[in-house]
């Protein structure tokens, strides 16, 4: 993955735009946050396959950044995204790495199911 470029993230974006996409989108802090402080409460959210059509959608902010997606019937948003990458596949990666490096946030869209 590299750096999110904003305005080659924004060009990609279009390219779901009206079709029908499949959506993963996963947030965690998982055992980073208990394994070392168990005061910390674990938090995560996992959707993988959702199907939806995108009629617009948007990055926004300054390192890290903020995806917003519009959908017919409501909105998918994502926030703390640092890099992103089209990978062998032709989908869109998306992710945000804390400063150690580690997995915070994801989000991917794909015309065809991820496996």
């Amino acid at each position: 993955m590299k750096p999110i470029d904003k305005v080659k993230l924004q060009e990609q974006l279009t390219n779901y735009f009206t079709d029908d996409v499949y959506v993963h989108l996963e947030t965690t802090n998982g055992a980073y946050a208990s394994h070392f402080n168990d005061k910390v409460m674990t938090v995560g959210a996992f959707i993988r396959n959702g199907k939806v059509q995108i009629k617009q959608g948007k990055i926004t902010g300054d390192r890290p950044y903020r995806v917003g997606l519009e959908m017919n019937d409501g909105w998918i948003y994502a926030e703390g995204l640092t890099d992103w990458e089209i990978d062998e596949e032709g989908r869109l990666l998306m992710a945000g790495h804390d400063f150690d490096g580690r997995l915070a946030i994801a989000l991917q869209l794909s015309h065809t199911p991820f496996a």
